[in-house]
């Protein structure tokens, strides 16, 4: 039994080994990340592009930004949707894998946030599975959960636009997934601080 997992990750990746060894202590930094994705099924959809920004001691690190467009020419194709947004993005475009082990040695050990990001991480993790890769172990925080908590809220849904109208977050153009991680980081930081975190 011992032997088995000593060698449970020997054969992954460099990347995913790393990963994994940065869980020895806890991390004060916080990840917001938001990814667009072909569809809602984490098993049949792909992801189309990841913006992701740092948040650390209540400050937006505007520098410590990732944001990468994944080419799925060939799922987009297939399925018969459009890929001129894919080409006309200005992000840095990645293959998925290449995506993926950059992604996470930009959120390392941190604590995720998004809206509905238990969809964002079932997404990653179904990518992680097709790199011989186990799941992501990184907390997980949901603006949506943390505003129903806040205000004892149970039978409602938000949308990031409704969030931030509720708590006065300036409006920006959100033409890509970058854009929605600033403005989700925005209302983190506001519910943070309300729900004393």
């Amino acid at each position: 039994m011992i032997d088995w997992l000593k060698n449970i990750n020997k054969n992954s990746p460099e990347f995913w080994k790393d990963y994994l060894s940065k869980f020895e202590k806890k991390s004060n930094r916080y990840v917001i990340l938001c990814t667009e994705t072909s569809g809602l099924n984490p098993k049949k959809d792909v992801i189309l592009s990841f913006g992701a920004i740092a948040v650390v001691d209540n400050s937006i690190r505007i520098g410590e930004v990732f944001e990468v467009t994944i080419p799925q020419y060939r799922f987009l194709h297939d399925n018969g949707m459009s890929n001129d947004f894919l080409l006309e993005s200005e992000q840095p475009k990645l293959s998925e894998s290449q995506a993926i082990e950059k992604l996470i040695d930009f959120i390392g050990n941190a604590t995720l946030v998004g809206h509905r990001i238990h969809f964002d991480v079932e997404m990653i993790n179904q990518a992680l599975e097709k790199l011989a890769c186990g799941r992501l172990k990184n907390e997980a925080l949901d603006v949506e959960v943390m505003h129903k908590k806040l205000n004892d809220i149970n039978n409602a849904n938000f949308t990031i636009d409704q969030l931030s109208a509720i708590y006065k977050v300036p409006k920006n153009e959100r033409i890509s997934t970058t854009d929605d991680a600033f403005t989700l980081a925005l209302l983190f930081l506001k519910l943070k601080s309300r729900l004393h975190l």
